[in-house]
């Protein structure tokens, strides 16, 4: 596979996980009614008692929110919107990597800050380290497809240094 083809390759995966972290974002509520309903048709109940009461209290509380405050579900919907946007600036890459390998870049610093945030907010705000561990796996999941997209641009910008020099 020709390098730049690759890059792009790489860019994509990661695209396509922004977007589509992005976009369940917006559905929240129906998504854990969904999650509970799931864990509760299976042995989740008596093999993962926490991760089913973890589940079921967000869906109420996402439920009761909902209900008596939905504008603050307003906030999750500019969460998911940033995902899409950041997917967007992407494009730039997908393009022409060498040129715009500080988005790439970007994307990396980006997931890593993930890891703090997921141990300090969710510290802060009460969320099992079991789901803080999930949190933070989008950080660390992430990153790879922007480590290989980076160091393969890095390629291309050496061959591309070659050519002129």
């Amino acid at each position: 596979m020709r390098t730049i083809t690759a890059v792009r390759v790489w860019l994509v995966v990661f695209v396509v996980g922004l977007v589509l972290s992005g976009l369940t974002a917006f559905p929240l509520e129906a998504e854990l009614r969904w999650a509970s309903q799931a864990l509760h048709s299976t042995s989740a109940p008596a093999l993962l008692p926490d991760l089913v009461h973890w589940v079921d209290r967000v869906r109420d509380a996402l439920t009761d929110t909902g209900t008596r405050y939905p504008f603050l579900a307003y906030g999750t919907d500019w969460l998911a919107f940033a995902h899409l946007v950041i997917a967007v600036a992407f494009i730039g890459p997908l393009i022409d990597p060498v040129r715009n390998i500080w988005v790439i870049r970007f994307g990396m610093i980006a997931c890593a800050g993930v890891i703090p945030l997921a141990l300090i907010a969710g510290a802060v705000r009460g969320i099992p380290i079991g789901w803080q561990l999930i949190d933070m796996s989008f950080g660390v999941f992430g990153v790879i497809p922007l480590l290989f997209a980076h160091r393969l641009t890095m390629r291309l910008e050496a061959a591309e240094e070659l050519t002129r020099g």
